[in-house]
């Protein structure tokens, strides 16, 4: 260990001496028998959730959402899309990575007592960069489209008494969400917490090759060993491997200034940062895959799955102890609202002078009209 850091056996990894960093080492550290132990407190691998009654706020009868939100007011949101994976793999792959590993954070806190809400995926086509244009299979929206559904899907939630409010990525237009959440703040000035996490990039530690059996060969690039091997563990049935076909993209520059998808090497740019010096999928990559999903196996998911619900659970923990439920952070502190204004909107829906936010008036220049 170096001052406030714990090193490991490779140069690129190290762990923050604070809550987040132990709890990573620990996972780092863990053995396959102490994994397969995470990963059953969260019922991993289950079947899909998503039409199941009283999983997602949509799918359970409102009054006991009432009550679930009464007891925890935190609400998860997976965003994936629809994307070309390869002839292997489902075009919704994302969407379901990222609804599996909350449907494991609901099913746990369901057992000690304080269910974390879900809300339906908002995004099922979503963004995408350009070099993904033209392949069949990927539908791709607009930036505008994307970030307007978010900012306005927030607002709904928060009219609805869920007003810390976290969305989960899982899929290559990360900036979009970032701007949601940004310009959802500037717009209407309302208390809450409000964050974006690319799960990948939380936990990104663990989707670096090293020397231990149970860890990927490749690096994170896209619909590659690392999606597959997740894949595979979380929804088996929706892959085929008889149909795999490995391919690899092709740059113009040479290697060293873009990073892969987690950004494990803290090269100068992720890789969105930059189109031209790469040829676009389409081109390249007609396969739909960049990487070797034929390397991939459901074993090499285990730990990177068990540290994104270990991380997940963690931070939902520290917020709803920083927060409990019906608590916000201050007005003063966090908006430019006058706090008596705003109280009727800070009320629980339906309650006594309770004020819906499409009542709120208007502040600040960024409003859109």
């Amino acid at each position: 260990m170096t001052s406030g850091f714990f090193t490991t056996q490779h140069p690129l990894i190290v762990f923050e001496d604070n809550s987040v960093g132990r709890l990573k080492k620990k996972i780092w550290e863990a053995n396959e028998r102490e994994i397969d132990n995470i990963l059953k407190e969260y019922d991993i691998p289950s079947p899909p959730e998503v039409g199941k009654a009283g999983s997602y706020i949509q799918t359970t009868p409102r009054a006991i959402a009432i009550e679930k939100r009464r007891k925890n007011d935190i609400v998860f949101v997976p965003i994936g899309c629809t994307e070309n994976h390869g002839l292997h793999a489902n075009s919704g792959l994302d969407t379901f990575m990222v609804t599996q590993i909350l449907e494991g954070i609901r099913r746990y806190t369901a057992k000690k007592g304080h269910e974390v809400n879900l809300a339906l995926p908002p995004l099922n086509y979503g963004g995408h960069p350009y070099h993904h244009v033209g392949m069949p299979g990927t539908i791709i929206m607009p930036k505008e489209v994307v970030e307007e559904t978010l900012i306005y899907v927030m607002l709904g939630l928060w009219n609805d008494g869920y007003r810390k409010i976290i969305l989960i990525n899982n899929h290559g237009h990360l900036w979009m969400l970032e701007s949601a959440v940004q310009e959802f703040c500037k717009r209407f000035q309302l208390p809450g917490i409000f964050m974006v996490i690319d799960w990948h990039r939380a936990v990104r530690e663990f989707f670096f090759p090293v020397d231990r059996e149970d860890s990927l060969e490749t690096h994170f690039v896209h619909a590659d060993e690392s999606e597959t091997s997740v894949a595979q563990l979380l929804f088996p049935d929706m892959i085929d491997m008889k149909y795999v076909q490995d391919a690899e993209g092709e740059s113009f520059l040479p290697d060293g200034h873009f990073d892969k998808s987690v950004d494990p090497f803290h090269r100068p740019m992720a890789w969105s940062q930059g189109e031209g010096h790469m040829a676009i999928e389409r081109a390249a990559t007609p396969e739909g895959v960049v990487g070797h999903p034929s390397k991939a196996n459901p074993k090499k998911a285990k730990r990177p799955i068990a540290a994104i619900l270990s991380y997940l659970t963690l931070l939902h923990d520290h917020i709803r102890e920083a927060f409990p439920p019906g608590v916000l952070p201050p007005v003063e502190k966090v908006t430019l609202r006058d706090p008596k204004e705003l109280e009727p909107f800070l009320k629980e829906p339906f309650s006594p002078g309770w004020k819906s936010v499409y009542e709120l008036p208007i502040i600040g220049p960024f409003t859109k009209l």
